[in-house]
């Protein structure tokens, strides 16, 4: 968030050059004995990491894209994306994953680039008590994000605008509009069959599920949730799809 550049008394408009600096820097520390650096922003010398990672030549690198312009970036350096359905629909999602595909593919990198996708979730028996059961805690945590992004607008300076159109829109959504186009709520059978198209029309390899988002659902319906998205939705997409499968172990 821009707040948080603000409390270290770091311009926001550096964050993505401090960010491409940050990230060659913890691939110098993790694959080589001790190195030096010196960017913009960040100079070392002689600098080594202990203990050396188990996965070699890491771990597994994912960055996070929240902007369309971040997508393509994301693309040519190779990595591959989690990407958030919180705040921009599936259709929005749409150009935006293929920008990434086209600049991966077109900087040489092997495969098409993996795409994970991050949504507010919930499941029930039946798809009103799911609505039903949901819908507090999802909106609680639209309006507070509609707060957040107020707050970015009034410190983003080049891109305030933009923020603050994000924040409107997030103040005034409907949760039958955060249902159609963010988040995946209803029956075992409903969420299955929403993964399945999503998977055909995004290209997606994995979904992280938020089943709490908002923090208001009692922990025993979150237990029930991701009951029924191990038991019965995990077999049933893996078999539909032959695809990406949610991950529980990311449900919250």
């Amino acid at each position: 968030m821009v707040r948080t550049y603000d409390t270290f008394g770091v311009p926001y408009a550096e964050s993505r050059e401090r960010f491409v600096e940050t990230l060659d820097i913890i691939r110098k520390a993790w694959t080589e004995p001790s190195f030096a650096y010196r960017g913009k922003y960040f100079r070392f010398e002689t600098v080594s990491v202990v203990p050396r990672p188990y996965q070699q030549p890491h771990p597994p690198i994912r960055i996070a894209a929240n902007t369309a312009d971040t997508f393509p970036m994301i693309g040519a350096l190779g990595f591959p994306m989690f990407v958030s359905a919180r705040h921009v629909s599936w259709d929005e999602l749409a150009p935006m994953i293929r920008a990434y595909r086209e600049a991966y593919a077109a900087a040489g990198h092997p495969g098409r680039g993996a795409v994970y996708v991050s949504a507010p979730t919930y499941l029930a028996a039946t798809d009103a008590r799911a609505a039903a059961e949901a819908e507090p805690s999802i909106m609680a945590f639209y309006r507070y994000q509609a707060r957040l992004q107020a707050d970015s607008a009034a410190r983003s300076g080049a891109v305030a605008a933009a923020r603050a159109g994000r924040a409107e829109r997030l103040r005034n959504m409907t949760f039958a509009e955060a249902r159609a186009n963010h988040a995946l709520v209803g029956t075992p059978e409903g969420v299955a069959a929403r993964l399945t198209a999503l998977e055909r029309t995004l290209g997606l390899d994995g979904i992280l599920t938020e089943l709490n988002c908002g923090g208001l659902i009692p922990h025993t319906q979150v237990l029930g949730a991701l009951r029924l998205l191990c038991q019965e939705v995990m077999p049933r997409f893996a078999r539909v799809s032959g695809g990406a499968i949610p991950d529980p172990g990311a449900g919250r």
